[in-house]
């Protein structure tokens, strides 16, 4: 992702970048790794230049070097839009961030946006939006006059949320899939929001969920607390993430895992109540099943003592 997106400065920076790439494509890494590291001498700001050497670095088995190019490449670039802290934090068996880099996660979603629904769906067998609605009729869902789509991607929860509220809004990071869905025509209000950072506010909605989303986040204490000083009274949170055995961990596919006691707790900690966690699978890796935890919840009544909206009950 990095080397061809991001040309340097310095045209004979680039070049010398492009034979890397050739020498690593016919297996020469020491090769490729020399000529590499011979271009960030012209350009030492190039955040993208010190991300492919740190995986050049990592193919040869030199550990701390690829440490190190990949904290090169943070410094040249703080808002790590190339994800080179997770790749380090992986490299290391370390965790030094719990959530991912907001403009990480923008620009990734913002170069996918154009094949996101075909690729997902298509090739991974992504079955989300099926899942999440099966879960919340189970938990004795009706219909929402006000919902929320986090993370909502091109739309496809919100294809199928569509017919069951009365108003849908999507927060989404990546201007390019908020377009893709635009162009679908089944939300109310699309707002490129980064909802890592959301602010308590006037909005209040019946129904808020986020369908394979806090995957890129980490540690959810801030975002469900959001929801729940976001939901009126009687209303529901539901959300999906991968299943894991420790509370927080960062996976090698650059993506968070979580465990059910770490659900569990999280969401009885923010004030949920009718709380129910089930095992699904939402898609596939690399031909093999994800699985993961779909969370349904409901906030207790009468929170920061506001008065609750007669009006906005959404479930039963």
């Amino acid at each position: 992702m990095a080397s061809i997106p991001f040309p340097s400065p310095d045209p004979r920076a680039d070049r010398r970048a492009e034979y890397a790439e050739a020498l690593a494509g016919d297996g020469d890494i020491e090769a490729a790794i020399e000529m590499l590291s011979g271009a960030m001498d012209l350009v030492p700001q190039w955040a993208a230049g010190w991300y492919r050497l740190g995986e050049f670095l990592e193919r040869a088995g030199k550990v701390e070097a690829a440490g190190n190019a990949w904290q090169r490449a943070i410094a040249a670039d703080p808002s790590d839009r190339l994800g080179a802290s997770l790749r380090r934090d992986l490299l290391l068996q370390t965790q030094l961030h719990e959530s991912m880099p907001s403009r990480f996660v923008e620009t990734l979603f913002d170069q996918y946006a154009g094949g996101f629904d075909k690729s997902l769906v298509g090739k991974l067998n992504y079955r989300g939006p099926s899942i999440m609605l099966k879960a919340l009729n189970a938990a004795g869902f009706s219909r929402a006059p006000r919902a929320l789509d986090l993370g909502c991607g091109t739309g496809l929860m919100g294809e199928t949320l569509r017919p069951h509220c009365d108003w849908l809004g999507g927060y989404d990071i990546s201007a390019g899939m908020l377009a893709q869905a635009r162009r679908k025509g089944v939300y109310d209000l699309l707002d490129k929001r980064d909802i890592s950072q959301l602010q308590l506010g006037e909005d209040q909605f019946d129904l808020i969920v986020a369908v394979d989303v806090f995957i890129y986040l980490g540690a959810l204490e801030r975002i469900t607390g959001w929801c729940a000083g976001s939901l009126n009274a009687g209303s529901v949170l539901a959300f999906t993430v991968e299943a894991g055995d420790k509370p927080v961990e960062l996976r090698e596919s650059r993506r968070f895992a979580h465990s059910r006691d770490y659900i569990e707790g999280l969401l009885q900690d923010a004030g949920f109540a009718g709380i129910s966690v089930s095992t699904c699978v939402l898609r596939q890796d690399r031909g093999q099943d994800i699985v993961a935890l779909c969370a349904v919840a409901s906030p207790v009544p009468f929170r920061h003592d506001r008065e609750p909206d007669g009006e906005a009950h959404a479930l039963a």
